[in-house]
């Protein structure tokens, strides 16, 4: 699975460039046993209209959904995402490593 994470709202050319992405993924790195790539656009805002015209002719798989941002995470999501001290402490602990 390919997965893009857009901060705007949905361009027609991102489809291209996740086809790009899911032929090397289905050519280089699935194994035979494993079903073809999906790719997942997801972009602050979308056009039902320009997605479909978009998608109509890719070669591969594509969905594409939109996010909202909100100034506080719901209740019920909490115990399922790390706190910001946990995320900024893993974040700091890869750019060591890579400092190396």
């Amino acid at each position: 699975m390919a997965l893009e994470l857009k901060a705007g709202a949905f361009k027609p050319e991102y489809t291209g460039k996740m086809n790009f992405y899911l032929t090397v993924l289905n050519e280089k790195i699935k194994t035979e046993d494993e079903a073809a790539s999906v790719g997942i656009i997801i972009c602050k805002d979308k056009d039902r209209m320009i997605v479909e015209y978009a998608l109509k002719d890719a070669s591969h798989p594509i969905g594409v959904a939109s996010y909202r941002v909100m100034s506080e995470l719901p209740k019920a999501y909490k115990e399922f995402l790390p706190s910001p001290e946990v995320i900024t402490g893993s974040v700091s602990n890869i750019l060591d490593v890579l400092a190396q």
